[in-house]
């Protein structure tokens, strides 16, 4: 029986941070800034290499938002959802959303370009509804800025 070989990425990272249980959110994030996301693979290595079961692998993924085990569009959309940004409006700028994206939050626009996500405090309670456009706050948003926003991004893409 063939030996499968283990990614030497996986292995280069999780050598960096050593094999313990507790780096296993920061070696997840560093694989997902090289991959994009984690694959099935990814994190069956990872196990293997740590000597871990791949389900401790995908349960610590799976808690962190920004730990991705799908593919996701070149602009992730991350609206919060805390009780300050729902009493702001934050539904309006999801359900506007939906409607210019064409997709429901927690999906990818067929071409790749946007992921719109729900996420927890991004820490901007004073200033909601809040969002994150990939690592950019926009606090203080409507439904009609929000369209805005992604209008541009998509104009902005187009013109590369």
């Amino acid at each position: 029986m063939k030996t499968l070989e283990l990614d030497r990425e996986v292995v280069e990272i999780s050598g960096k941070y050593g094999k313990s249980k507790e780096n296993l959110p920061g070696i997840l994030q560093e694989l997902v800034a090289k991959k994009g996301y984690l694959t099935e693979k990814t994190v069956r290595d990872l196990a293997k290499d740590m000597d871990i079961s791949a389900n401790e692998v995908y349960s610590v993924a799976t808690f962190y938002s920004f730990i991705k085990t799908k593919p996701t569009g070149k602009y992730v959309i991350r609206i919060c959802q805390t009780i300050s940004c729902e009493l702001a409006g934050k539904e309006e700028i999801v359900k506007a959303l939906e409607k210019e994206l064409r997709i429901k939050c927690g999906d990818t626009t067929d071409d790749m370009l946007f992921t719109l996500e729900r996420t927890n405090c991004i820490g901007m309670c004073d200033q909601g509804p809040a969002m994150l456009l990939n690592d950019e706050v926009y606090t203080k948003m409507d439904s009609k800025k929000a369209v805005e926003l992604i209008r541009e991004y998509k104009s902005k893409d187009i013109l590369k």
